[in-house]
């Protein structure tokens, strides 16, 4: 799987966004070992605190289909930035509990700029599982 299909996969996601308020489309392609692509868009309420980003979207629904971090290989989040997309803190730390160190993580825009970066990259003091047994 190259990075264009991941890419392209994110931009179909994107499209589905729903953001009324925000304007601010946003997708997220996920690659697992077997192959299969997971999407995921931004869903916005009126209610803000129920909106849902795309990178959550994505991994939840990862995780629904009985998929696991160690089936996760690549997750790409798309947005249209001047920079690179950042994801929110939220989705930092969903991230951070849900995927494998070595997963390459892919932040980019509609301009085809890109960065890779590691969970550890994102969010370097995480709250993991470990914290909870302090």
């Amino acid at each position: 799987m190259d990075f264009k299909e991941l890419k392209e996969a994110a931009l179909s996601a994107m499209k589905n966004a729903y953001a009324p308020y925000s304007q601010f489309h946003v997708g997220c392609s996920i690659l697992l070992d077997d192959g299969t692509i997971i999407k995921g868009a931004n869903i916005e309420n009126a209610s803000y605190g129920l909106s849902n980003c795309a990178e959550r979207s994505a991994l939840f629904t990862v995780y629904s289909l009985g998929y696991r971090k160690e089936n996760i290989k690549k997750l790409l989040v798309i947005g249209d930035t001047d920079d690179v997309i950042s994801p929110c803190g939220a989705c930092r730390q969903v991230i951070c509990e849900l995927v494998n160190d070595d997963t390459e993580i892919i932040l980019t825009n509609l301009h085809d700029k890109y960065k890779i970066v590691t969970k550890h990259d994102l969010l370097p003091f995480s709250f993991t599982k470990e914290d909870m047994k302090k």
